[in-house]
């Protein structure tokens, strides 16, 4: 894996030493229209600038290099085409270095790597370094190297080390990824006094509440109506600007508290000691410098179950067979369950909108966007606009389903805008963070399943309830629906439920919490809880059973056993 160094000078091997100058443009001082992206650094490498434009060439980011002697140096940019075929690349930028604009086009290579840019003549010292989108439809840059090896092209696997991890400080509880689960956690802990810290990868925080993917917040509040009610959202529609007032509130409200937040960082490792986790490093996704997180307690509210994830915690992906939990439906058996376990999940939305003009506005051929949108043609797009495949994977394939999403968007606006009644309709937000649903599912002492809720189950250590109707999604090409991005929904209201602390703490991580959707549940126990009013729940319950571990020195799993009356009360049952 690729570990961002930021601006760096290094020498590689060979029979005559080359000077290499490497720029991580994630670094670049001033980002212009370019967003940073680091949604797929796992499979990737690292966090990359997206110009994300909507159709509308953005404005150039601006960063500086420095080198060690005037010569000549050839120019390698590492990036990719995100939409290969008979077209040009859609996502095409140039780099402009000092006032010199190269004329490669980038953006055209298939497949991360390095694309070749010709050789340039610098002189040794500062030189202003520049990314020139041409197109505004998703071009992506993650560094530029520049060689005075005129002949050897760099490995795609070039290893690029970054600093050792800094002490970040010993706290009593580290809490990773800031969504309304984690904000939950993380509130919930500082009111028992603990020493917080807070990481999350964004600069925005609420996860698929922020205002970088605009869901809004569904579920009840329960008993955690005193936390929730500061991070929370209103129930605008999904996509909505709105969303922008409820994020300021949610930072004014973590902003007040003693909650150590790290935001825009990102978790990439544990330590282990035996099956505990000793700390948690992580990344900043625009400098590239590291820390190191050490607490007696761990609370994993990433989605993705990545702290779980490197500590070796047991795990679930995809739909469990419908005789494993007795999870089948008379109506819809096998989209409920199947007959045999799968790797389908929920998928990943990409929301947008558009706005109507006082004058006729027009939008660019996309030709390499009609395969998957086919005939379809819309202005807007809902929680429906979403994507699951058996074959792709909802981690490990991320970059490619939040690429498809932004075809079939692009797509479905173009056909659209042929109408004449959207003469004047321009897009006005579509969302590059996709929202996700479903992944890795870390699992506990209990599974939660779709019986929990069917038969009201009562648990002697509930800490969360919840009355919405299990709501799963699939994609079937149904209703005479030509596409494979738009959803349907199967739901099944029985009142009111619970949720027990048992599927909040890893089975086998001895110090590992977890909320939100990556908390212990089969696939269809997922439908209901994975709402995010509910998530916040299971945030404040673990939040409070962190404060019980450092006051009684005990593990998540001896909190249940031996302290379960005042974890209750600290939840308010």
């Amino acid at each position: 894996m690729k570990i961002l160094m930021g601006l760096a000078v290094v020498l590689l091997g060979g029979a005559a030493m080359a000077a290499d100058v490497l720029v991580e443009v994630e670094t670049f001082a001033e980002k212009g229209g370019w967003v940073v992206d680091q949604q797929f650094t796992h499979t990737m490498g690292s966090p990359y600038l997206l110009a994300h434009g909507m159709g509308k060439p953005v404005a150039d980011a601006r960063g500086r290099a420095t080198f060690p002697a005037a010569g000549t140096y050839r120019v390698w940019v590492r990036t990719r085409n995100w939409v290969p075929g008979d077209w040009p690349a859609p996502g095409r930028f140039k780099v402009k270095v000092g006032d010199r604009l190269l004329p490669a086009e980038f953006g055209t290579r298939t497949g991360w790597g390095w694309q070749d840019g010709g050789t340039v003549e610098l002189p040794g010292g500062d030189v202003e370094l520049r990314l020139v989108d041409l197109t505004g439809f998703e071009g992506r840059c993650d560094a530029i190297l520049f060689s005075t090896d005129l002949e050897t092209a760099p490995s795609d696997t070039l290893e690029r080390p970054g600093p050792e991890p800094a002490p970040a400080g010993r706290f009593d509880v580290v809490v990773v990824g800031g969504g309304i689960a984690g904000c939950g956690a993380a509130l919930a802990a500082e009111r028992q006094g603990l020493k917080v810290a807070l990481i999350h990868d964004r600069p925005r925080l609420g996860g698929n509440a922020s205002d970088e993917v605009r869901v809004h917040t569904l579920g009840i509040h329960g008993k955690g109506e005193a936390i929730l009610s500061g991070i929370d959202s209103e129930h605008w529609k999904n996509g909505s600007a709105e969303a922008i007032q409820d994020t300021e509130k949610r930072h004014r409200t973590l902003d007040a508290s003693d909650v150590r937040q790290f935001l825009c960082w990102r978790a990439y490792g544990v330590q282990m000691n035996g099956h505990r986790i000793k700390s948690v490093d992580a990344r900043h996704i625009e400098s590239g410098a590291a820390l190191r997180f050490e607490a007696p307690v761990f609370i994993d509210c990433t989605g993705d179950g990545w702290i779980g994830f490197w500590a070796g915690a047991d795990f679930r992906y995809g739909r469990e067979s419908r005789n494993e939990f007795d999870e089948g439906w008379e109506k819809h058996g096998d989209l409920w369950s199947p007959e045999t376990p799968d790797n389908r999940v929920m998928g990943a939305s990409v929301l947008w909108n558009s706005h109507r003009l006082e004058k006729p506005s027009s939008f660019p051929e996309v030709p390499w966007a009609m395969d998957v949108a086919k005939d379809h043609a819309a202005i807007n797009g809902e929680w429906q606009w979403e994507f699951s495949h058996n074959d792709l994977h909802q981690i490990n394939d991320a970059e490619e389903i939040r690429d498809h999403l932004f075809r079939a968007i692009y797509g479905s606006f173009s056909n659209a805008k042929k109408n004449p009644e959207n003469a004047t309709v321009e897009l006005k937000w579509v969302a590059h963070i996709a929202g996700k649903r479903e992944s890795r599912r870390l699992v506990g002492d209990y599974v939660y399943t779709m019986k929990d809720v069917t038969e009201k189950r009562t648990f002697p250590d509930t800490v969360v309830t919840e009355k919405r109707a299990i709501d799963v999604h699939y994609q079937e090409k149904l209703k005479g629906k030509p596409v494979d991005f738009l959803s349907e929904a199967l739901f099944l209201r029985k009142g009111e439920y619970r949720i027990p602390f048992r599927c909040l703490y890893s089975r086998n991580i001895e110090n590992l919490m977890m909320a939100g959707r990556c908390f212990s549940c089969s696939h269809v126990g997922l439908g209901g809880p994975r709402v995010m009013n509910t998530t916040g729940q299971m945030g404040i319950a673990t939040g409070n059973a962190a404060a019980l571990c450092i006051e009684h020195n005990t593990t998540p799993r001896g909190v249940y056993e031996n302290h379960l009356a005042e974890l209750r009360r600290l939840c308010g049952y």
